[in-house]
């Protein structure tokens, strides 16, 4: 039910970091992965003209529909942590009101990577794919929104020390170009 309060702890620092002047909607890059990307799922959805890019790493965005799905073994024992949208009408409602996918509305968005594992028991590969799919298809402008899916890994990235350097590269050479901060 507080889930809400850091999504608008994190809007509310965009424009903190702004007023200060520390910094523009054009250089603020959002990154969160799992939980973090689930953020980022909504801190898009409520204040995309904050953000001049988004990376989102396995980003658990479809939350009601996880939280439905009792056959998948992670979900009954997250269901402490996010409620039971099966047994509880105010739980549904309430993950309803945040959960990024069934958020996405017309409008513009910021760039978006959103990276996958194909292997990730955690926050299945369909999630973030779902979630771009959706971005693409209700999105007047901004943009682009991408999906990378890591055919190799799972839940914590690839293994082995220079894939997960890979992946690190790609993260931050997506936000350095969102903040204009490359040669062109």
């Amino acid at each position: 039910e507080k889930k809400t309060n850091t999504f608008d702890d994190f809007v509310a620092s965009a424009h903190a970091l702004i007023a200060a002047k520390y910094t523009s909607p054009k250089r603020i890059v959002a990154h969160g992965g799992s939980a973090g990307g689930m953020l980022m799922g909504a801190v898009a959805n409520r204040a995309p003209e904050l953000f001049a890019g988004i990376v989102a790493e396995v980003p658990f965005v479809d939350v009601l529909n996880t939280m439905l799905d009792d056959t998948l073994p992670l979900t009954p024992p997250e269901w402490p942590e996010w409620g039971n949208p099966l047994k509880d009408e105010t739980a549904f409602r309430t993950i309803l009101a945040y959960s990024p996918y069934d958020n996405v509305a017309a409008g513009a968005y910021p760039a978006i990577l959103a990276m996958a594992g194909l292997t990730d028991p955690r926050v299945t590969y369909w999630e973030p794919a779902k979630w771009v799919a959706r971005l693409r298809a209700r999105m007047t402008g901004g943009g682009p929104v991408l999906l990378r899916t890591n055919m190799g890994a799972g839940h914590g990235g690839s293994s082995g020390r220079f894939s997960r350097l890979d992946e690190v590269a790609i993260a931050y050479a997506f936000a350095l170009r969102c903040a204009g901060l490359t040669a062109a």
